[in-house]
């Protein structure tokens, strides 16, 4: 350091601030001791030193709190401001350094060394100076808080020490790094060191510009986001919206408040309320929750209607919408005196199984309307996967809940009939099994938790009346058919058929089709011959199909002719519908050998079987036709190896079977044929093929055959019995084991035919063959 002479001058010590010498500022000065240096100064001869503040928030600075190197310089101006403060203007003069402190107690006066700048070779200073410009150029491009007057003011200054101290003044560096460069007296170390801090700044700078764009361009993007959710809040309000999704919320929390939901439900409901409203409304989730929402709004959660248990009401509607089906009647008024003595039930699950035709689905509707319950019907006809009924997660696209939740939404009451059509048409594959889901719905213990999927909360469905329909019991897995009250409706007599007919299928025939009462009329005789010849069914679908074509022939007479009234007669049936199609009664006309007449169970109820036995030279080989199925066959293995066991009591050559081939034949053979019934049936005949005697065409006969002659129980009795009654027989051979059936018989069925019980099929033969036995044979 160069020395010079030293000198005594009032210190004015600066907070966050630094004076390079040849700048010249404002400053303005309150603290007391500043101020008596101040004015120390403006009575000497206007010099004054300033020296920076290690610490910018110390107050009240003492030796230790300041450089010791600062800036002489001179007072320009003074100002004394309203509030107290001196303003100044002072211009700094060259470097000093504070060699002793001689007064701190009112004011700071110290005694300071001048110190001149230290050159160095002239062109690397002036090289230096170069770089320093450029540098500064370049900041001030990326800066733009520098006016491009101070660059030119800047690019006229020659003195390299000068040069770097009003750069220095005009960079926004922390007062250590100024301090550094204040007290570096060496010009190219000085030089130097501010090319390298201003290197830094743009650097900083640079990514201060990369930080600032980014966050304009997200700025950006967000007062556009704002700008058009305002402009579309503007235009649904013009449109009559209030305040778009603002005011949808509203609604829905208003909704949902007056959904009388569970406490729980409404807990998760408002849940998802809150998460929809603060999603916006592009977003693909905003619709999944809104979907969500109006699926937990709209359905029932407590409403229910209030049941009719007038029993006289429930029986006179029943009877009024359906003849007959007494079993079924009787079940539903039970559940009502029940419900009515106990003020609470479980709803119970039954299953309506029968034929096609016999009116399963409208005998629910009659129940619901019976009972004052809404009604509700879903088809499980062809349902493979298990989604169908518990519904699908509502992640996956196009989510919804399954059948039951849906028929429940529709049902609008937690109480309703629940009618699930063709339970026994639902299948599984790889997508899962419908019927293990059904298991949670039908069962009294477990559906008060019922959980769907889609909805994931539980839903009580204990309050429901399940009622299943089915046309076969056997395609029901076990464990499904368990949970399930079996009633099974048969089918209708010929009688019953004649009183639906005339008051239920003409009358509504006639007012579909435009007819009135005194238009048409068809005799009893007539709709006695349509029941028999052109319609062969358990049910009572085809017949009123065959009304209703009368109806429209009908229809088309009194309006082409001009007709007042059209009476149909028997003989005006094949006029208007054609030849019959069916011939009533099935039975032979004559006794034939090597013939029986079996009674089969089938989906549409029960019907004959005609067994065929031929015999032809041969060596014992035994041949079945007819599409039987494998029970079938074994019945027939089964029938001929009790008959070769028995050959000689029975009159048969006990080598038949090495003289002769035998050829079993169910006639209809495109129709599959099973069922462990045809025992006794194939039995006979083979038996009236090898004594040559008759089998009385009037018998029918049904019943499974052993090794030893016994006769097993069968299924389907009353079905076997209709069938037997409408092919005109009159003798049915039966199981005894099946006599505690006999009860679910109509009286007019029974009273035209005799049952007669057998337990081994010696009585069978004895009963069912004509003639004495053929010894000779």
């Amino acid at each position: 350091m160069s020395e010079t002479n030293k000198t005594q001058l009032p210190l004015l010590p600066l907070r966050g601030l630094l004076v390079f010498p040849s700048m010249v500022l404002h400053l303005d000065v309150g603290r007391d001791k500043s101020v008596h240096a101040l004015e120390k100064a403006m009575m000497d001869d206007h010099h004054i030193f300033l020296a920076a503040q290690k610490e910018s928030s110390v107050d009240e600075p003492g030796v230790q709190d300041i450089y010791r190197i600062g800036t002489m310089a001179k007072v320009k101006q003074m100002l004394k401001l309203p509030n107290g403060t001196i303003r100044v203007l002072v211009e700094g003069i060259s470097r000093g350094e504070i060699v002793q402190f001689i007064e701190e107690e009112d004011q700071f006066v110290v005694e300071v060394q001048e110190f001149k700048d230290v050159h160095g070779d002239e062109n690397e200073e002036k090289a230096l100076m170069r770089s320093l410009l450029e540098q500064f150029e370049q900041y001030i491009k990326i800066s733009k808080k520098i006016s491009q007057e101070t660059l030119a003011t800047v690019l006229d200054i020659e003195e390299p020490g000068r040069l770097a101290d009003i750069i220095t003044s005009h960079l926004t560096l922390k007062v250590k790094d100024k301090q550094e460069l204040l007290e570096m007296e060496d010009i190219k170390e000085r030089l130097q060191h501010l090319i390298k801090l201003i290197s830094n700044e743009k650097e900083v700078l640079n990514l201060e510009k990369k930080i600032g764009q980014r966050v304009k361009k997200s700025m950006e993007k967000t007062q556009k986001e704002y700008y058009l959710r305002e402009q579309m809040k503007a235009i649904q309000k013009e449109l009559g919206d209030k305040d778009g999704k603002s005011g949808e919320v509203g609604q829905l929390l208003e909704r949902i408040e007056k959904a009388d939901m569970p406490e729980r439900i409404e807990k998760v409901a408002k849940k998802e309320l809150d998460r929809y409203e603060k999603i916006p409304q592009s977003s693909a989730e905003s619709s999944v929750i809104r979907n969500y929402l109006d699926w937990l709004i709209s359905l029932p959660w407590t409403k229910q209607t209030e049941d009719n248990l007038d029993i006289n009401h429930a029986e006179k509607i029943l009877d009024e919408d359906h003849y007959g089906l007494e079993k079924v009647k009787e079940r539903v008024l039970e559940y009502l005196a029940v419900q009515k003595l106990t003020n609470s039930i479980k709803g119970p699950i039954l299953c309506l199984a029968g034929p096609p035709g016999v009116g399963k689905t409208s005998l629910a509707r009659s129940i619901a309307k019976a009972i004052n319950r809404n009604f509700v019907r879903i088809s499980l006809g062809g349902v493979r996967d298990e989604a169908e009924i518990r519904g699908h997660r509502r992640t996956y696209v196009g989510a919804m809940p399954g059948r039951i939740i849906q028929g429940m939404k529709k049902a609008e009451t937690v109480n309703p009939i629940f009618l699930l059509d063709e339970i026994d048409k639902m299948a599984s594959d790889f997508r899962g099994d419908p019927s293990s889901a059904m298991l949670e719905v039908l069962d009294p213990e477990q559906n008060s938790n019922f959980s769907d999927h889609f909805i994931e909360e539980t839903y009580d469905l204990s309050k429901v009346m399940f009622i299943a329909t089915a046309n076969n019991l056997g395609s029901i897995p076990g464990p499904l058919l368990d949970r399930m009250e079996i009633i099974s409706i048969a089918g209708y007599t010929e009688v019953e058929k004649l009183h639906i007919a005339n008051e239920h299928l003409l009358p509504k025939q006639i007012k579909e089709n435009g007819l009135t009462k005194g238009q048409i009329q068809v005799k009893e005789e007539a709709m006695l011959k349509l029941i028999r010849t052109y319609t062969r069914e358990a049910g009572v679908r085809s017949l009123e199909r065959q009304l209703a074509s009368l109806c429209r022939k009908a229809a088309k007479l009194i309006v082409s002719e001009d007709k007042k009234r059209v009476v149909i007669t028997e003989k005006q049936l094949e006029t208007l519908l054609g030849k019959p199609r069916f011939r009533y009664g099935r039975m032979e006309e004559e006794d034939q050998v090597g013939a029986a007449t079996g009674l089969a169970y089938t989906t549409a109820g029960g019907d004959t079987l005609s067994i065929e036995v031929s015999l032809y030279p041969g060596k014992g080989k035994l041949t079945l036709t007819g599409k039987l199925g494998e029970v079938m066959r074994e019945s027939a293995q089964a029938a001929f190896s009790y008959i070769r066991s028995r050959a000689e009591e029975l009159g048969i050559p006990t080598d038949f079977h090495e003289k002769n081939d035998i050829h079993i034949h169910v006639p209809e053979g495109a129709t599959p044929k099973d069922g462990p019934s045809a025992g006794i049936t194939i039995a006979t005949a083979l038996v009236s093929a090898l004594t040559g005697r008759p089998v009385k065409k009037e018998v029918g006969m049904t019943g499974e055959i052993t090794l030893r002659g016994r006769v097993l129980p069968i299924g389907g009795l009353k079905e076997k019995s209709l069938s037997a009654h409408r092919a005109g027989l009159t003798t049915i051979l039966m199981p005894a084991d099946n006599e505690k059936d006999l009860e679910d018989i109509p009286d007019s069925v029974r009273e035209g035919l005799t049952f007669i019980p057998v337990s081994h099929l010696d009585q069978v033969l004895e009963h069912a063959l004509a003639g004495e036995k053929n010894e000779s044979n």
